[in-house]
């Protein structure tokens, strides 16, 4: 349950900070004191929109904090628990909105999203607005109605996904099916480009070992001479570069007389012998690899002339091709999964299908079960808010089409008859203001007796409704108190002596400060309050004397 609520410098209060209780808490005030500002700021805190406007001229921030007692709510516990925001058995939801726009939420000093917070914030309480009757006359919102007094609003959830899972599926399939010609004829040209480069069956690096191969044989002639030529020069010569610089060498040793410059030049000449002879060594090795080979020269040429023609048919360089082969075969891949995939889809779609068909059926016997039990209690609710000839009935009308639907396999509406010999028919159609309104306040009433959730606010639904109707209302209400916190903003006096609390919400100050307080009563200041609003300007002994009666209070 909501146990306190804590507000600071929203719209104009200042700070307002109140303690709420199990039962019935009424709050009631003048016209425009700002009874609706703590059901405005709890909004906020249970994650509503929120406008930089709220916050108070002059301040800041607002800033919301709203504090819940979850010791008996399992699911609010295994919520929290999840996330790992549960740490004791009460619930702090924050909201801090700046004066520049910006808003922030949080669970527990944590932050949060405002998904997150709304999410939360159903598990611990429910909101009934005085225009929740225009709501009523929506299809989906009636719906919405059964489906939480049958408790199958999961269902219904799961109902819809199903739905949805299969359409996906369906149009899925459709797109690939229709792509079916298109790829079909796509799979046989990669089939033939991939025979073809099976067939060239390129090798790794082997357009660069042929280009040189090809190379090599093309210039064996002239290789061989300018080698030959060289080699004679260095060793094989009559006259050639070894034979000379060890002449060289031969005369420099045979010197009697010898010196420090002369030993340098021997060494250097040395070296450079030493150099020229491995140089005749490469030659000679080249000479020795080197042959004249025309029919491998012809068959390098013919099968690097082979690649270089299916490389420029793809339009890449030859050493591209390994590449291209890869990537083709990844697409042919693609393609085969692609079939996979339907197949896949299939079987996906049967299965969407066939949950869908089970929890809707499942879904519809839930309903209709639980329409009966809904019609019984509104119409209960109904006879004792002076409308005992009304009749209420939760029509399903079964869907035409085959086709899964997101909401189930029934239309459903709420049909009424106010007199007896009339038909029954839409709300819309039937149904006046003032009856739409306490029709709208029945279910309700109805639909929170058998809600999970601990806390119940209705702000001001007995809005039309006076005398002794209003009295039934809030014996209604103080009812509903004893299964679950109930808070109920109201102008009626009949409604608001219900109250196992009351809380008076007024303006104070003067033209340069006003702000919103809320003050919980004690026993004569609930006399006075009532007894406000059962007069006019002055109160009265005699107004006071009925409020001390409404209240059940003996002087």
């Amino acid at each position: 349950m909501l146990s306190n609520l804590n507000i600071s410098n929203y719209a104009i209060a200042e700070h307002l900070d109140i303690e709420l209780n199990p039962g019935m808490t009424v709050l009631t005030g003048e016209t425009g004191a700002g009874k609706s500002i703590m059901l405005d700021a709890l909004g906020l805190a249970l994650g509503d929109r929120a406008d930089s406007n709220i916050v108070r001229i002059g301040a800041d921030r607002a800033d919301i904090h709203a504090l819940f007692d979850i010791s008996g709510i399992p699911a609010a516990h295994t919520w929290l628990q999840q996330r790992d925001l549960d740490d004791s058995d009460e619930c702090m939801l924050r909201r801090v909105i700046s004066a520049d726009g910006r808003s922030r939420a949080y669970i527990n000093g944590q932050p949060a999203t405002l998904q997150d917070v709304r999410e939360l914030g159903k598990l611990l309480i429910d909101i009934h607005s005085q225009h929740a009757h225009q709501s009523l006359l929506q299809k989906p919102y009636q719906r919405e109605l059964l489906d939480a007094y049958a408790g199958t609003t999961k269902l219904a959830k799961q109902v819809s996904e199903h739905c949805h899972q299969y359409q996906h599926c369906v149009k899925t399939l459709a797109k690939l099916e229709t792509n079916l010609a298109e790829q079909n004829a796509q799979e046989q040209l990669l089939r033939y480009q991939l025979e073809e480069l099976h067939r060239l069956d390129l090798k790794a690096g082997e357009v660069e070992e042929l280009e040189n191969l090809q190379k090599q044989l093309a210039n064996a002639e002239q290789i061989l001479a300018a080698n030959h030529h060289s080699l004679n020069l260095c060793r094989d010569g009559e006259v050639n570069a070894m034979g000379i610089l060890h002449q060289a060498i031969s005369s420099l040793q045979s010197s009697q007389h010898s010196s420090l410059a002369q030993d340098n030049a021997a060494q250097l000449i040395e070296s450079a012998r030493i150099q020229i002879e491995e140089a005749a060594g490469e030659l000679q090795q080249v000479i020795d690899s080197t042959e004249l080979d025309p029919e491998r020269l012809i068959e390098t040429e013919a099968r690097l002339d082979a690649i270089y023609q299916t490389a420029r048919k793809h339009r890449i360089q030859a050493d591209e091709l390994a590449a291209l082969q890869a990537s083709l075969e990844t697409q042919l891949e693609e393609l085969d999964a692609g079939d996979e995939k339907i197949d896949q889809l299939r079987s996906e779609q049967d299965q969407a299908l066939k949950a869908y068909q089970s929890t809707s059926v499942s879904l519809s016997k839930k309903r209709a079960k639980a329409a009966k039990l809904m019609k019984q209690g509104i119409e209960e609710q109904l006879q004792a808010l002076a409308m005992k000839h009304c009749e209420i009935e939760f029509a399903m009308h079964p869907l035409s089409s085959n086709e899964p639907h997101s909401y189930g396999q029934e239309d459903i509406e709420i049909l009424i008859s106010t007199n007896p010999a009339s038909a029954k028919g839409p709300l819309n159609k039937i149904a006046s203001g003032g009856e739409l309104s306490r029709i709208s306040l029945a279910i309700q009433v109805i639909t929170a007796q058998v809600a999970a959730i601990p806390t119940v606010i209705f702000d001001e639904i007995d809005v039309g409704i006076g005398g002794a109707t209003a009295e039934i209302v809030g014996q209604m209400l103080k009812s509903l108190g004893q299964r679950s916190q109930v808070l109920c903003v109201t102008h009626q006096a009949q409604v608001a002596s219900q109250g196992d609390h009351h809380i008076r919400v007024q303006k104070v100050g003067n033209k340069t400060k006003l702000t919103t307080s809320l003050e919980p009563l004690e026993e004569n200041q609930k006399i006075e309050e009532i007894a406000r609003m059962l007069g006019g300007i002055a109160i009265t002994e005699n107004t006071l004397a009925h409020a001390r009666e409404m209240l059940g209070i003996r002087h």
